[in-house]
């Protein structure tokens, strides 16, 4: 039997007090109610660590480097503690058979009770021959490892999608992981994916089960926002203030990049909120224009620097000048009105201190 994240913890020297720390942050990063801390807690101190196997396939291992620039909890944290990573291509200190070892013992010993973690997606065309280790396709090696696992998680736009090794033509055939398995899958993409978000899912296994998904299998918590709507550009969005080139006067003071090709309105993620590099920054904040790398076909989805032709929520085919125009319009007939009203009442004013002043000499008797 697997020890406990407690008992690991604990034998590592971590206070009590920072053990509930850690489980209040994680519980904050999952976006769960504070009041559900109690049972992440009480999940960390009685269940098993949770045996992990990770696997590389048709990918560039931009994943990995992103996953290990988690900084809540940092991945010491994330590898060591809360799961047992018992194997990954390119993170463990073993190599060549002792490494595969590694990871068929852990096969034999939790069947049913380890998740496969994928990153990169299969290539199937001519027998799969264009990606091969050891001897073996990629979809042979990925049959070993994820007929016993409890559940997949998709690491990665590839892995989750095919991303470009699957843009049009496809030479290759990749081919996203959900389409080769009847075993859950929790896909989790981006190109790369927010750290912090494989952290949040790991522990939400841990805790309280696979997370509520949506139907492009994405966990609901990290992807059920329009970067659109958490974009710190979009009041410049709604005021029709929009950059026309990427060195004008408008991008130098961060207004909206929409006409830049920005994808943010159909594109559903945290990067807004969450961010990369602890938090402090994020792709559209650094001026670029958001590539909608998260959602399914993105590589096909057209040209990256184009504006988009429609917004979604509405009826209507979106023209941005047309907006502008029309905010500029009405902030002019505002002026317009608010002039017009300022004379009326300067004249109201007027008028009544000529007709106090008037009242005021005939009650003084003055007034002829």
């Amino acid at each position: 039997m697997k020890e406990t994240f407690y008992e690991y913890v604990q034998k590592r020297g971590i206070s009590r007090k920072d053990f509930l720390k850690f489980c209040t942050a994680i519980t904050a990063m999952m976006g769960l109610d504070a009041s559900l801390t109690p049972k992440v807690v009480e999940a960390l101190e009685t269940k098993e660590r949770i045996p992990v196997i990770y696997k590389h396939f048709q990918e560039c291992t931009g994943c990995s480097e992103s996953f290990i620039r988690t900084a809540h909890p940092v991945v010491a944290d994330l590898i060591l503690d809360m799961i047992s990573l018992d194997y990954h291509d390119t993170l463990m200190a073993a190599a060549g058979h002792q490494a595969r070892e590694a990871a068929h013992m852990t096969k034999e010993k939790y069947k049913g009770g380890y998740i496969l973690a994928c990153e990169g997606s299969i290539p199937l065309a001519d027998g799969g021959i264009h990606s091969m280790v050891d001897g073996k396709t990629q979809l042979e090696l990925f049959r070993e490892y994820e007929k016993d696992c409890m559940a997949i998680i998709a690491y990665g736009s590839c892995a989750a999608f095919g991303n470009v090794q699957a843009a049009h033509p496809n030479p290759t055939q990749a081919t996203p992981i959900y389409k080769l398995t009847n075993k859950p899958v929790i896909n989790v993409p981006g190109c790369p994916p927010i750290a912090e978000v494989m952290a949040g899912v790991i522990t939400h296994i841990l805790t309280f089960g696979i997370p509520e998904l949506d139907i492009r299998k994405r966990p609901k918590v990290f992807y059920r926002h329009r970067i659109h709507d958490n974009c710190q550009r979009r009041p410049f969005f709604d005021a029709g203030m929009f950059v026309e080139s990427f060195d004008d006067e408008g991008a130098k003071l961060g207004w909206c990049l929409y006409k830049m090709g920005c994808k943010g309105p159909v594109t559903y993620n945290s990067c807004a909120n969450m961010k990369w590099n602890e938090g402090t920054c994020w792709p559209v904040e650094s001026g670029n224009p958001c590539l909608g790398c998260s959602e399914d076909n993105f590589w096909d989805f057209g040209p990256m620097f184009t504006t988009l032709a429609q917004v979604p929520g509405t009826n209507i085919i979106y023209n941005p000048d047309k907006v502008g125009a029309a905010v500029v319009g009405a902030a002019a007939a505002g002026v317009a009105v608010h002039a017009a009203a300022t004379v009326v009442v300067e004249k109201m004013k007027k008028d009544k201190d000529t007709t106090t002043s008037v009242a005021d000499q005939q009650n003084k008797g003055v007034s002829k």
